[in-house]
């Protein structure tokens, strides 16, 4: 079945740390939203697959995500010249043949983050050639987001989260194995002010589109309205 939107992740964590509102906002509208995490998270410092893969499915239930797969890429190998990488995310593409795409941003850290970006916009461009050899149906989807990180006035689009606030953390809060101090080792994400961390970043969003809460992202070409009252206060 079709989804909506298909948001990909680098790790089974990445979605709920940057674009998870945005997934929730579409599902409680009644959209089919599809997440699919690249690899398994099997370099992580904390937490095993069979963990890392139960706390995605309760975060994809708590979003109301209508399906949650992961691609078992490799960990801290990610590629964007792997052309077996390059076909399986196609293939994941054609199989859920959405209309809106969500990944990584490729100004980051993080060299996974950077290769899952691009990886995807390759596939995304891929993925509609009738000749590609990959399974499934060619389909290109209409629209593609990279969503943002870190909070500052990069973003050319601000989604208004707060409604959704409280399920995008709960959803964050499913991944305990990275989050909680007393899961493992210390990490980036088990300091005492990482989740006041993501609260401010999604705050800093939120002041800069007049709301409580957002979450930034920066598109792949032009943001085309099709109605121009768009434009006017109160009616997005």
């Amino acid at each position: 079945m079709s989804a909506a939107a298909l948001f990909f992740g680098a790790h089974p964590d990445d979605v709920e740390l940057t674009s998870a509102g945005l997934a929730a906002l579409l599902a409680a509208s009644g959209e089919r939203v599809a997440i699919a995490d690249l690899t398994r998270g099997e370099l992580g410092t904390r937490g095993d697959v069979e963990t890392r893969a139960r706390e995605a499915g309760a975060a994809a239930q708590a979003l109301g995500a209508a399906v949650r797969e992961n691609l078992a890429l490799p960990d801290g190998a990610l590629d964007r010249h792997d052309r077996a990488q390059l076909k399986a995310v196609v293939e994941c593409l054609r199989r859920h043949a959405p209309s809106l795409v969500v990944a990584p941003h490729f100004d980051d850290a993080h060299p996974d983050h950077v290769e899952a970006s691009h990886l995807v916009t390759r596939a995304c461009y891929l993925a509609g050639l009738a000749r590609y050899d990959a399974a499934g149906e060619r389909h290109r989807p209409a629209r593609l987001l990279y969503a943002l990180y870190r909070g500052d006035a990069r973003a050319q689009l601000v989604v208004d989260v707060t409604a959704v606030w409280e399920k995008r953390t709960a959803a964050l809060r499913c991944h305990a194995s990275q989050l909680v101090p007393a899961a493992g080792a210390a990490t980036y994400l088990t300091a005492p002010g990482f989740l006041a961390e993501v609260e401010a970043r999604a705050r800093t969003w939120g002041a800069l589109a007049g709301t409580t809460f957002g979450e930034g992202y920066r598109a792949r070409g032009p943001l085309v309205l099709s109605d121009a009252r768009a434009l006017l206060a109160g009616k997005e």
